[in-house]
This record gives structure tokens, sequence and C-alpha cells, in this order.
């Protein structure tokens, strides 16, 4: 009985590890509406190189990257998580206000190229080289060079 318990588990595991990692390349038209139009907005004369989904166990979500080099990830709805910009900076308007504020006052010459979202903060990537998260309510809570 021990003995196929534990194939069972093991079963059990090799599955789960075989579907938690599924990336699969799609249209941008089959993305969610609102990263469509996330993209269409400010992202209008970049061409796309290449969109996937990728499914975990519990989630989903969606990166696309530009020929370019940006990249952007959204979640299962379609909002934006990360905006990626190698070569240029994050559009102003993406970038919550408060955070433009602090790196304009803080970092003048500075041009934010990468921004995460998370569930608990914001994370910035500077064009200085310095990475500055901030809560939800947009205070510093660390910085790292």
């Amino acid at each position: 009985m021990k003995k196929v318990l534990l194939f069972l588990v093991c079963i059990f595991t090799l599955q789960t590890v075989a579907w938690a990692d599924d990336d699969k390349p799609i249209q941008v038209s089959q993305l969610p509406q609102q990263a469509q139009t996330f993209i269409k907005h400010y992202f209008p004369n970049v061409k796309v190189a290449m969109a996937k989904m990728e499914t975990d166990l519990f989630d989903k979500s969606y990166d696309v990257i530009f020929t370019n080099g940006d990249k952007l990830e959204f979640d299962k709805k379609g909002a934006w998580t990360e905006v990626n910009c190698k070569f240029s900076s994050v559009p102003a308007n993406v970038i919550p206000a408060q955070i433009q504020k602090y790196v304009a006052t803080n970092y003048p010459d500075a041009k934010v190229l990468k921004i995460e979202k998370g569930k608990r903060d914001y994370e910035v990537k500077l064009s200085n080289g310095w990475e500055i998260k901030f809560d939800l309510k947009f205070n510093v809570i660390d910085i790292d060079n």
C-alpha cells in the first residue's frame, strides 16, 4: 500500500510540474482587451516580435516583446505588471504621478527605463543605475545602486 501511495504522489508531482510552466505563443489579438488597448495607446508605432501566454499552476500572465527589445508583462486580466524599455524611457503616462514627481525632483537627469507593479509595491529602474522601490502609497521603501 505504501508503494502505491508513493507512486501516486510521484505521478501527481510530475504532472503538476509539467502543467505548472506552460508558455504558449499567441497572437496580439488573443491578449485580454485591456492589454491590447494598452499596447495601442502607449506603443502604437512599435512592432510586436512575440506575444506569449504563461500558465502557472494557479495563475496566468502574458508577455509581449517588441522588435526594439522593449518588453511588457500583463496579468490574467490584461493589467500591466511590468514595462521594460531597454533603449528608451517608459511612457510618462504609465508612471504614477507621485513616482514621476519623486524621480524628477531627486534624479532630474534620469529616465525611467523600467517600472514593475507588484501586489505590495512599485519598483522603478532609472537610466543612472538606481533602483527605487515604493509602497502602494508611493512612499520610498528601498533604494539600490
